[in-house]
């Protein structure tokens, strides 16, 4: 089978992480040795940046230039929420025989897939021969059939580390701490909380994932538990908590009720998807704040209580960067270039973990529409019966993600008997 000669280009979609331009770099890299690759072309701002013809030449750049981009953070071409229709990806197409682009990578989560799969089967309606890989990205690690995604093992580091931290700040000053994580669907980012613990009286004390439905009588309880044993308690919270399935039982959407001053009440934003914006509001924690100090104040008395969302720090944080999640976030953009140009395939590139007691991950590839599918939550043996912490389970899949953890211990000193 002949060669298939033209252009390529590649995009960067959805939330930007710390890893995400080294899938970029690597599938740049790849290209760049394969002489039927004509032309490399860089999408700025993913499907917008297309639809605009907006590209910029990444043949051209210097191995110094893109070495730069391996420890940046963020998604340096740009990247877009925009979830194009019927119309928008007709008009890709249209762009796309224009340059004769025939290779087409596109760097994000189920969306972006999603949107891939739809060119890639315009591409086939039209008998235009044309190679479409989707690769992998998402800290939300809820991508279909992977067994993790790359850009969450730093972003989870991102937040063992802050919770690490936030113990220790809370054991100098005992309260009640509540803090805000991403995470819409899947707990996997706020899960990732326990991972820093350095004793097992260390926070977190309580985890709540959006797999289970939230509870404020047993939100109450569980602090006040917590708060008795060992006169503080700190909480991670997933953005996305919820009483049930619609956008209407989301607790950040109650919260807007109740918080906002009846001038200034208003309906979440929405992003380009249609989902509700929780993350850059700080509105949950301040809700949960106040739900805490309306339970148990009436018990304790004045109380030490503090909220705080983390928003989108977790994501571009630099010198959080996990190794085991550089190195995999390298090898699908190496290897989705390299499924593109082997044979008439199209798809996206999976993880696997491999089985056995020492980490160990394989590769693949899978047709668009399966990874387009949906989402991927946390398996119930991920999260405790009570629904307020994860298990061991968790701990065993996701520590190997995050690569050693920064070195700090807690006093071991006797106390000096009182005269």
């Amino acid at each position: 089978m002949a060669k298939l000669v033209g252009k390529a280009v590649i995009g960067q979609s959805g939330g930007p992480t710390c890893v995400i331009n080294r899938s970029l770099v690597a599938c740049v890299e790849e290209l760049r040795k394969a002489k039927q690759v004509t032309g490399i072309y860089g999408a700025r701002h993913g499907v917008e940046g297309i639809l605009g013809e907006q590209f910029v030449d990444m043949k051209g750049q210097s191995p110094t230039a893109l070495a730069k981009l391996l420890d940046t953070p963020s998604a340096m071409l740009g990247s877009s929420r925009m979830k194009p229709k019927p119309d928008d990806c007709a008009k890709i197409f249209r762009v796309f025989k224009k340059h004769n682009v025939r290779y087409f990578f596109y760097i994000g989560g189920g969306d972006s897939a999603q949107t891939a799969n739809i060119i890639n089967e315009l591409a086939r309606g039209e008998h235009y021969e044309f190679r479409t890989f989707h690769i992998p990205k998402t800290i939300d690690n809820d991508l279909l059939i992977n067994d993790h995604t790359p850009g969450y093992g730093t972003a989870a580091r991102f937040v063992a580390s802050a919770f690490q931290g936030d113990d220790l700040d809370n054991r100098a000053l005992k309260g009640i701490k509540i803090d805000v994580v991403m995470g819409r669907h899947a707990g996997y980012l706020t899960a990732a909380s326990v991972l820093g613990k350095l004793e097992a009286d260390s926070g977190p004390h309580l985890v709540y994932c959006p797999e289970r439905k939230f509870s404020f009588k047993q939100f109450a309880r569980d602090v006040d538990r917590v708060y008795r044993r060992l006169g503080r308690c700190v909480v991670a919270v997933s953005e996305g908590i919820n009483k049930g399935p619609k956008d209407t039982d989301l607790i950040t959407a109650e919260a807007g009720e109740v918080l906002l001053a009846e001038s200034a009440r208003r309906e979440l934003p929405r992003d380009s998807h249609g989902h509700p914006q929780l993350s850059g509001t700080g509105i949950l924690a301040d809700y949960l704040v106040f739900k805490a100090r309306q339970a148990l104040t009436p018990k304790y008395g004045k109380l030490r209580l503090r909220g705080d969302t983390f928003g989108y720090l977790q994501r571009s944080f630099p010198g959080v960067m996990s190794e085991v999640d550089a190195r995999e976030a390298t090898q699908v953009g190496r290897l989705a270039a390299k499924y593109a140009l082997s044979a008439d395939i199209d798809g996206s590139v999976i993880i696997k973990r491999k089985k056995g007691r020492r980490y160990a991950v394989e590769y693949g590839y899978l047709p668009l529409s399966k990874i387009a599918m949906g989402e991927r939550p946390m398996p119930n043996s991920f999260i405790n019966k009570a629904g307020n912490y994860v298990t061991k389970k968790f701990v065993d899949y996701a520590r190997p993600l995050i690569g050693k953890m920064p070195k700090t211990g807690l006093l071991q000193a006797k106390p000096v008997r009182n005269k």
